[in-house]
């Protein structure tokens, strides 16, 4: 078994926090290694929540060991941000762990009740076989991807149910991530019927929970068999993963129209108090809110990496990004456990936090990590 190593030691950490008191920002900002904070926060996962024995991992930092399928898939994502970031074959080790521990603890199966979970995993499973070329990831994402489609039925118009045993009601989280799913098979494998099936529920989405005027997401109809759609809820993820189908469908279709609806979403997300307050994503809470923040991060970094992107919104997009990675760093983390608060501003009491909480931090500063590689900062 392959035992991490500290890649950075937590004596040098006070190296990437800003030198002085009173500093402008832009000189805070320049002093943290981006790079050696991603470093870092990998770590935080192997060392603080990875379970040795059975491969998977843990709910918190402080002996909760419950299994919670849908942040497992997240925290794939972020091995495998880490392993295209290294190329360090201590990732591939611990996703090769994964992905027998996972199926174990799911019932030796990747299949599950909630199709937005099955997403997730069938995400990850796609990045890594991206990244690696090992086709046991890709066999196991269609096999996902054959039973997440009988998800889609007419109720309400069409779109995938959220979950097997109420398949009148239907959500972003459920149909979101399959435009991403459906957009990225047929890059790959091009399948008419993948894009066909991306189009479909991207259309079916946007006619059904996405506001015209705004660009903002809703996050489901017909919860309680009513018809009725929830303009209560308002969430980082649902703008995140829209922005991640919009965006997809526009980089294999090259219509414009895709780019417009993410860009919509994307400044509705650094503008609308219910997301976003001072620049900084809203506090959305532990559990299932703790990891919100991250998807949006993941989708909005992707976007800025988007060479037609316009300079002025690029530049803008990477700043937020940065704002928010910069508070979470120097004031949202808890050393020496280096542990991460779900509000950027506040660490958590004793470092003290949950899986899905501390993934949006370290996908923030791979994020972070990645637009610095790319020459965007």
């Amino acid at each position: 078994m392959t035992v991490f190593r500290c890649i950075l030691p937590l004596c040098a950490l006070s190296l990437l926090i800003s030198r002085a008191h009173g500093q402008t920002q832009s000189a805070a900002t320049a002093a943290i290694d981006w790079t050696k904070a991603a470093d870092s926060a990998a770590l935080t996962l192997d060392r603080d929540f990875y379970d040795t024995n059975a491969h998977y991992y843990h709910n918190s930092n402080r002996g909760d060991t419950t299994f919670h399928y849908w942040p497992q898939a997240h925290a794939l994502d972020v091995l495998t941000d880490a392993y295209l970031r290294t190329r360090s074959p201590r990732y591939l080790t611990r996703m090769n762990e994964w992905m027998d521990g996972v199926r174990r603890k799911n019932g030796n199966t990747f299949l599950n009740e909630y199709y937005d979970d099955m997403l997730w995993n069938a995400l990850a499973m796609l990045r890594v076989y991206e990244a690696t070329h090992d086709k046991k990831w890709l066999t196991a994402t269609l096999t996902l991807w054959e039973d997440i489609k009988t998800g889609w039925n007419e109720t309400m118009g069409g779109g995938i149910s959220w979950r097997k045993g109420q398949r009148y009601y239907k959500n972003t989280p459920a149909n979101g991530p399959a435009i991403i799913l459906a957009a990225r098979l047929h890059r790959l494998l091009r399948r008419p019927a993948d894009l066909a099936w991306a189009k479909r529920i991207y259309n079916w989405e946007k006619k059904t929970l996405v506001d015209a005027a705004s660009g903002l997401v809703y996050d489901g109809i017909n919860q309680d068999n009513d018809g009725k759609l929830n303009t209560r809820w308002k969430f980082t993820y649902c703008q995140g993963v829209w922005i991640g189908g919009a965006h997809e469908l526009y980089k294999i279709t090259n219509d414009r129209a895709y780019l417009t609806d993410a860009v919509k979403t994307a400044d509705l997300s650094l503008t609308d108090p219910t997301l976003t307050t001072n620049g900084l994503m809203r506090d959305e809470g532990k559990g299932d809110g703790g990891l919100f923040k991250g998807v949006l991060v993941r989708y909005l970094t992707q976007l800025v990496l988007e060479p037609d992107l316009d300079k002025t919104r690029r530049n803008r997009y990477a700043a937020f990004l940065r704002t928010n990675a910069q508070t979470l760093w120097q004031q949202g983390t808890a050393r020496p456990a280096l542990a991460f608060g779900t509000f950027w501003q506040r660490p958590p009491a004793g470092g003290h936090t949950d899986l899905p909480t501390q993934l949006s931090g370290i996908m923030l500063l791979e994020a972070t990590s990645l637009l610095e590689r790319s020459r965007i900062f």
